[in-house]
């Protein structure tokens, strides 16, 4: 027991500090989870989204998002190419425990799924032309979309 403030506190046992931990570990492990299915969706979606008429401009809005997000605040934070949603992941992981994290969510994802280790400028170079690539396929047929809708 000690004082503080006037105030008399039992020093939390062992146990209860333990089961804390637990719960704590619980909620990173959940968020984890969380983390890969929505921002691998949000990969996925910025791929193949131009795919479907009906969400090719919800697409090209990601896309330009995410390009805004690796260029501007890439150049804000000093490393072109970031992500808040990989930051907020790697804040998670680091919580759980994982050192030595890469600074590309793609290479991340893929040593996890596949159990190697790729290398880091193959991931980031091929990274970027399928970006490019969908955002120019995503703008051709916006704009296709957008001059056909007037024609008619």
């Amino acid at each position: 027991m000690f004082i503080s403030n006037n105030k008399f506190y039992q020093t939390t046992s062992f146990s209860e500090i333990y089961s804390d931990f637990q719960y704590y570990k619980m909620i990173w492990r959940i968020l984890d989870i969380f983390f890969i299915f929505f921002h691998t969706g949000m990969i996925i979606f910025g791929l193949i989204g131009w795919i479907w008429k009906k969400t090719r401009r919800l697409n090209l809005i990601v896309l330009g998002i995410i390009g805004s997000s690796w260029l501007f605040l890439g150049l804000i934070v000093g490393m072109l190419g970031y992500c808040p949603l990989t930051d907020w992941h790697f804040n998670v992981l680091e919580k759980l425990g994982r050192t030595g994290l890469p600074n590309s969510y793609i290479k991340y994802l893929a040593d996890r799924l596949t159990g190697l280790d790729f290398n880091t400028n193959l991931v980031d170079s091929v990274t970027l032309y399928i970006f490019l690539a969908a955002l120019i396929l995503s703008i051709i047929l916006n704009v296709r979309d957008v001059v056909r809708k007037r024609k008619l």
